[in-house]
């Protein structure tokens, strides 16, 4: 519980709730700039895994947001650490370009011979069949697959779209192994975040967009999980997902004047 006096820490995801595509979410801009003021600390947790953390922080100011690179946390880095502490030496990145820059740690292999792990990310329209069966030999040869991210679906400009855990699941079902995901929803994320923080758990609000990555898995982790009305929101998939948020929201706009109730 929350202390009198004491105001929360914020994780705030970015698709759907700050902006969706080149739009920013009507008053997002002011509402993050208000949390930045009035919050114990904010950090913009993504699991978007098509774009390096510098571009992310370059389009969210070309957007008009006042963001420092050090507020964005991405599934990347706990990717390498995770490659790390398992000792791997040679993984197979299935990831776009423009994040290999944040995995340039690991040693990156693309022609034949033994491989310890295969790191998943949104490969967009690469996500072929000879790609995906590609990697489905690997993983019965032993590699592990190490999910950056393990979302359904997410909201583009032009309407919904698969994600990395769509494929991962067909990759989890045709090997019968199941991925390490260093992403939302894992605890891990979640703890990786708090610890930038210096927060705890019960004094962090989480706000998202979907129900199972942003909100179930913060609550799982003890955060108080907010849902917003915007994005990739659908009240189908609230109401499916078992979830119960501590709150929803029409959008970032209302999540200040939480904070103010519950400081």
């Amino acid at each position: 519980m929350l202390g009198k006096g004491v105001a929360p820490s914020v994780l705030l995801d970015i698709d759907g709730v700050l902006h969706v595509g080149e739009q920013p979410i009507a008053g997002a801009i002011d509402a993050l700039a208000e949390l930045q003021r009035i919050s114990a600390g904010v950090r913009l947790v993504t699991n978007t895994t098509s774009k390096s953390r510098g571009q992310i922080v370059e389009q969210l100011r070309r957007l008009g947001f006042e963001v420092a690179s050090d507020e964005v946390l991405t599934p990347a880095a706990l990717a390498v650490h995770h490659c790390r502490e398992r000792g791997y030496r040679s993984v197979k990145l299935l990831v776009a370009e423009a994040l290999r820059e944040d995995l340039a740690e690991l040693l990156s292999v693309s022609g034949g011979g033994p491989v310890d792990a295969i790191v998943l990310g949104d490969l967009g329209a690469g996500f072929t069949a000879e790609v995906l069966n590609d990697a489905f030999r690997l993983l019965m040869d032993g590699a592990e697959l190490v999910a950056l991210q393990h979302n359904r679906y997410w909201q583009r400009a032009d309407g919904l779209a698969l994600d990395v855990g769509a494929y991962s699941a067909a990759l989890e079902y045709a090997s019968g192994r199941e991925a390490a995901v260093v992403g939302k929803p894992a605890r891990e994320f979640f703890t990786a975040a708090l610890a930038e923080l210096g927060s705890v758990p019960e004094s962090t609000l989480m706000v998202g967009d979907d129900v199972e990555a942003d909100v179930g898995g913060a609550m799982q982790a003890g955060l108080r999980g907010v849902l917003v009305r915007t994005g990739k929101y659908r009240q189908e998939a609230l109401a499916s997902s078992g979830v119960r948020p501590t709150d929803i929201l029409d959008s970032i706009a209302d999540v200040p004047r939480l904070l103010r109730q519950l400081t």
